[in-house]
């Protein structure tokens, strides 16, 4: 053992360095944010709950293509879908597994018509596993809740897609 090692161990420096950065801190400005009552920014890009959109006039944006079906990694995207009188396919059944979906958005950019969307909704629950899979019907009002946050959202985006 040589003769810095023997100062080292005997007088603590180790310690006493680590004493001094925390003491160097204690003092300084607390970054911590009161979760419910105070939030983070977040950008207009945050991939948070799943909604699909409508056109203005009220119909619905999913043509049934299934690309984000075949798109999911974590194969959370069911699709069942059948053709109109007008000879245009639409979703019968478009439902969302929340308990495996990896919110990547790999869904949100592969739909050719903008009808599949993220919000910047973050918490949200379910008591139990069949509460956080979203039907069809689930999608469209958390859209139509969540629309002109969306467009907000996209317009602000707009220049980086």
């Amino acid at each position: 053992m040589n003769s810095k090692q023997l100062f080292d161990t005997f007088f603590l420096t180790e310690l006493v360095r680590g004493l001094m950065l925390t003491g160097k801190h204690l003092f300084a400005r607390k970054i911590t944010i009161q979760y419910p009552e105070e939030r983070t920014p977040q950008s207009p890009r945050f991939r948070g709950l799943h909604a699909l959109r409508r056109y203005p006039n009220g119909e619905e944006r999913c043509i049934a293509c299934k690309l984000c079906e075949a798109v999911c990694p974590a194969l959370a995207i069911t699709i069942e879908s059948e053709a109109r009188e007008d000879n245009t396919r639409r979703t019968t059944r478009y439902d969302i597994d929340l308990t495996k979906c990896i919110f990547c958005g790999f869904c949100e950019e592969s739909c050719p018509v903008d009808s599949i969307v993220e919000t910047r909704v973050l918490d949200y629950h379910g008591e139990k596993r069949g509460d956080l899979i979203y039907t069809k019907p689930m999608l469209l009002a958390n859209g139509d809740r969540y629309e002109k946050d969306l467009e907000r959202d996209r317009a602000e985006d707009a220049r980086y897609r």
